[in-house]
């Protein structure tokens, strides 16, 4: 459980990179599936983290954007 845990964190850690360093990027949950090659379940946690924190929103469009701080 302790490694499922640093893996989420990991995966985290490095998206929230990526939005820091692309500023304007917009990617859709199949874009990001993609990218970082996660299956189903892992991205919708993932992002599910990420829009709870207010670190990500999703768009009209379903795409996901950073939040301005």
């Amino acid at each position: 459980m302790a490694t499922q845990n640093t893996d989420i964190n990991d995966w985290l850690a490095l998206i929230q990179a990526e939005y820091h360093e692309i500023p304007g990027l917009k990617l859709t949950k199949p874009q990001v599936q993609r990218l970082w090659d996660l299956d189903a379940v892992m991205c919708d946690t993932l992002l599910e983290t990420l829009e709870a924190t207010k670190f990500l929103r999703r768009t009209p469009g379903n795409a996901y954007v950073k939040v301005r701080a």
